[in-house]
């Protein structure tokens, strides 16, 4: 009796995660027919191995910048089956993977034992703004390279700050809890670690000028509120919005919508240093 009734909940879960999945492609559908602008990047998203739709705006990224079989390197990519640059593995694309918990090395050198040392070389240990720039240097990431992607929950915008490399593309997570008109950044801290709330990284609009001081243009955001893109401006042209503003770019934390649908709707409330509350 006990396995019947085990059966028929995992049947019942499986149908509800299915219904969840149509309400929240249909609410992706709706998200992005209220977006008017050609050149908005949201309706090209796409998943294969990202956490949302970051390969597809990617991939529509480069495409409108004419790069075809680049080279990358990522910050922060855990065993390497949900990154953003896997999939451009897949088409041909070679680089450099920067993981800081050497716990993933064995599942990495096992799955990927057929790239690595071709197309992907990685390298574990934690970056900081302190060493990122000998850390590149020292396994050979190009002066401009064709993308990087930060990822590490908290000190994103330091590593950002730091660079002094010139990637034509930088993807890197913000923190959509703070709307696009707020600048705000957790107080630097080289051993932080994330504790899964919503206490991590830095808002939009503070990224977005981290970025443009570093020469770079926000040409979108991701519709589930977690990454944000930016192009070299020497190369964005009038590809991309012309209003970059992230107040008219920034999309809200909608996690429900991929890859869960509705099971896990946001992170627990969580409070931290932040550097505009720090005593003068």
């Amino acid at each position: 009796m006990a396995k019947r009734m085990d059966v028929l909940f995992s049947r019942i879960v499986a149908q509800q995660q299915r219904n969840n999945g149509y309400l929240a492609r249909a609410e992706m559908e709706r998200i992005i027919a209220a977006i008017d602008d050609p050149k908005r990047l949201e309706r090209h998203g796409f998943k294969v191995y990202s956490q949302n739709d970051e390969d597809g705006i990617l991939e529509e990224i480069f495409r409108r910048l004419g790069i075809v079989g680049g080279r990358f390197a990522e910050i922060g990519v855990e065993n390497g089956l949900e990154c953003n640059s896997l999939y451009l593995i897949h088409k041909g694309w070679r680089g450099t993977w920067f993981e800081g918990n050497a716990a993933q090395r064995p599942a990495i050198e096992q799955k990927f034992a057929g790239v690595l040392g071709t197309r992907l070389q990685v390298a574990f240990g934690y970056v900081t703004a302190e060493t990122i720039n000998n850390v590149f240097k020292g396994v050979g990431v190009p002066e401009d390279d064709d993308f990087l992607s930060i990822d590490i929950d908290g000190n994103d915008i330091y590593l950002l700050e730091a660079l002094t490399l010139r990637p034509k593309v930088i993807c890197i997570e913000y923190n959509s809890k703070f709307p696009g008109n707020i600048v705000k950044q957790q107080v630097y801290d080289p051993r932080r670690s994330w504790a899964g709330t919503d206490y991590f990284g830095s808002s939009l609009k503070a990224i977005a000028q981290s970025a443009a001081a570093k020469g770079y243009r926000l040409v979108g955001t991701n519709i589930t509120g977690g990454n944000a893109f930016f192009v070299r401006d020497d190369l964005s042209g009038d590809l991309f919005p012309a209003d970059a503003t992230p107040e008219n770019l920034y999309n809200p934390a909608r996690y429900w919508l991929w890859p869960d649908h509705f099971m896990h709707i946001g992170h627990r409330a969580d409070f931290g240093p932040y550097v505009d509350l720090q005593d003068s």
